[in-house]
C-alpha cells in the first residue's frame, strides 16, 4: 500500500508538506438552486471546516492562520493550499477563480495547491486554467464520486451519476492534472460488496489518490431525520468490521494509486452514529497492527 506521505515524497523529497484548509465563499450548485437544493441528504459543512476557518478571511489570511496552527508541531513544514469547504470550481467565473487560486499560490510557504470539487462542476475552462497554473506548481483535483452506484447517489441526493465521474477523470487527466476520488462506505442501501465493487471502478479510472471514510449520520441533517424514522438504510460499521474492510479494500488497490485516509472524524458533539471516540492516528495504528498480522 502506497500512503499519502510516500506519495508527496515524490513531488517534495526534501521536506514535508502539510495541507492548509481554506474557505474561499464557494457554494455547491447541489446547494443553491444550480442541480439542486438541500445539498446531499448527509452533508454538513462544519462537520470539516478547521477551527482556523471558522472566521472566514482572504484566503492569503487563511493560509496564515493555519501556518500559525501547524508551527507549533512542524515548524518546518511547506504546505498546500486546500480548497476544501462546498465545490471549489463552482460559481465564479475564470478571471476570479485565477485570483482565488494565485493568491494561495503566492503565499509563502505554499508549495501545491489542493481543489475539492464535483464531476459536474469541471467546464473546460476551469480544467485549462488549472492545467496552466500547473506549470507553476503542482494542482491536484480531490472529486467527490462517494459511490459508483447511480442507485446510491440518487439516493442521497447527489445530482451526478458515475458516468460523471468518469467523464471528469478522464477530461482532467489528458491535460495532466493530478486526480484522486473521494469515497464513502456506508451509504444507504449499500454493504461491502457495493463499496469495493467502487473501489475497484475508481482503480480503473487514471487516478492517482484515494480518500475514503466511514458514513457517519450527523445532527440536523436529512439522513438523520430519515434514520431516525426508520427511512434510511445505512450500513452503521463498528470499528472491528471497518478495520477488515479497509483490509479488504487496500487488497483492490494497485500500488501506483496512494490512499489518502481511511478516516475522517467529525465533531464528537454532531455525530449521532456511530459513535467511536477514536483519534485518527489510534485507527491507523490499528489498522497497521492488523496489516502487520496477516
Amino acid at each position: 500500500m502506497k500512503t499519502y506521505s510516500e506519495y508527496m515524497r515524490e513531488f517534495f523529497p526534501d521536506f514535508k508538506v502539510q495541507k492548509i484548509s481554506v474557505d474561499a465563499g464557494f457554494s455547491c450548485p447541489n446547494r443553491d438552486g444550480n442541480i439542486g437544493r438541500g445539498g446531499c441528504t448527509y452533508c454538513r459543512v462544519d462537520a470539516f471546516t478547521p477551527a482556523y476557518c471558522l472566521e472566514r478571511g482572504s484566503v492569503a489570511s487563511q493560509i496564515e492562520a493555519g501556518k500559525r496552527f501547524f508551527a507549533r508541531k512542524y515548524p518546518d513544514m511547506r504546505y498546500l493550499a486546500y480548497f476544501q469547504a462546498f465545490t471549489n470550481t463552482h460559481g465564479r467565473d475564470t478571471a476570479l477563480l485565477r485570483s482565488l487560486y494565485e493568491e494561495a499560490a503566492s503565499a509563502e510557504g505554499v508549495v501545491g495547491i489542493v481543489v475539492a470539487t464535483r464531476p459536474d462542476a469541471l467546464p473546460d475552462s476551469t480544467l485549462d486554467l488549472l492545467r496552466e497554473m500547473s506549470r507553476r506548481l503542482p494542482v491536484w483535483l480531490e472529486i467527490g464520486a462517494e459511490s459508483s452506484h447511480d442507485a446510491t447517489l440518487r439516493a442521497v441526493n447527489r445530482g451526478h451519476t458515475w458516468h460523471d465521474v468518469e467523464q471528469a477523470v478522464e477530461r482532467a487527466s489528458v491535460r495532466g492534472l493530478h486526480c484522486g476520488l473521494h469515497l464513502i462506505a456506508g451509504l444507504p442501501g449499500e454493504g461491502d460488496s457495493e463499496v469495493l465493487e467502487s473501489v475497484e471502478r475508481a482503480c480503473a479510472l487514471p487516478i492517482e489518490t484515494l480518500k475514503l471514510h466511514h458514513l457517519q449520520i450527523l445532527s440536523g441533517t436529512e439522513l438523520e431525520r430519515l434514520w431516525r424514522e426508520g427511512k434510511a438504510d445505512v450500513r452503521l460499521y463498528t470499528v472491528e468490521e471497518y478495520l477488515e474492510l479497509c483490509v479488504r479494500i487496500i487488497e483492490r488497490v494497485p500500488e501506483r494509486i496512494a490512499i489518502d485516509r481511511f478516516l475522517s472524524q467529525s465533531p464528537p458533539g454532531i455525530v449521532a452514529a456511530p459513535r467511536w471516540n477514536l483519534k485518527n492516528y489510534q485507527f491507523a495504528n490499528m489498522l497497521s497492527a492488523r496489516l502487520k498480522a496477516r
